[in-house]
This record gives structure tokens, C-alpha cells and sequence, in this order.
């Protein structure tokens, strides 16, 4: 597994780092969202948060959910649009779940929209540790622990 400054990365996730977003391929272009370590390590303790409704629809590079902590209120972007099929409800209920865990606790799933062709805008697990060096050089900032 990439540790990139103490911040872990599962190899066999897909990542959209620039905001900071892992996807997991669940077949047929349905696909699962959620945050890295990074979003959460920078957002510090979940206070809430707000998935899109399911049957809604998410377009590309926009909001598929809202993220409250005490420091940061901000969208959880998806790269690729389509309709939310699920949400998380216990990260709903408990949303400091994402801090503990945030591979293991997923925000929205999605039948995205033209999954083979936006596949590409991500980053590999195992080619992940590259681009999020840069992206934490470039934003300031120092790591999860």
C-alpha cells in the first residue's frame, strides 16, 4: 500500500487527487466513492455530512456531497456524473467514521455516466504516491500523523 507522508493509499482503489476523492469499480460502471486519508486528515474531526439524495443525479466535476468539520465546510466532488444509487447512511449517523476509517467508510455510490471514458481522469493505487507527493508539496501541507 503508498504511504506518501504518513497519508495511506489501498492499491486497488482509483484516486482523484486533485480533490482528494478514491473510487472503488463495483461492475457495470457502477462505481463507490469516498474520501482519502488526506480530505480527512486536512479537515480534521467530521462534524456532517449530507450525500445527494439517491435517484438524484450528479453531474461531472460537481458535488456529490457536502463534508462539515469544525474547520471546513466543502463539497465532495465526483468527477464522474451520473445517478446516486446509495448512500452511506452510518456516515451519515456517525460522520467521524471517515476519520477512523476512510477507506472503509464509502459516501455515495454511482452509476456513472460514460465510466470507460472518464476512468482515465484517475490515478491508479499503485500510481498514486507520485501525484500526491506534489499535490501535498504544492498545497503545504505536511502529512496524516
Amino acid at each position: 500500500m503508498p504511504d506518501v507522508r504518513g497519508c495511506h493509499f489501498p492499491e486497488d482503489l482509483l484516486y482523484d487527487v486533485e480533490n482528494h476523492i478514491w473510487v472503488k469499480e463495483e461492475g457495470g460502471g457502477k462505481i463507490r466513492l469516498g474520501m482519502t486519508s488526506v480530505a480527512t486528515a486536512m479537515a480534521g474531526q467530521l462534524v456532517a455530512f449530507t450525500p445527494k439524495k439517491v435517484g438524484r443525479k450528479v453531474k461531472a466535476g460537481r458535488s456529490c456531497a457536502t463534508v462539515e468539520s469544525g474547520k471546513w465546510v466543502g463539497p465532495a466532488k465526483s468527477l464522474a456524473g451520473g445517478e446516486v444509487l446509495a448512500s452511506n447512511d452510518a456516515l451519515v449517523a456517525n460522520p467521524s467514521l471517515a476519520n477512523e476509517d476512510p477507506y472503509a467508510n464509502w459516501m455515495v455510490e454511482i452509476q456513472a455516466d460514460d465510466w470507460d471514458d472518464i476512468k482515465g481522469n484517475y490515478v491508479s493505487g499503485a500510481d498514486v504516491a507520485g501525484p500526491y507527493e506534489a499535490k501535498m508539496e504544492a498545497d503545504g501541507f505536511a502529512g496524516c500523523e
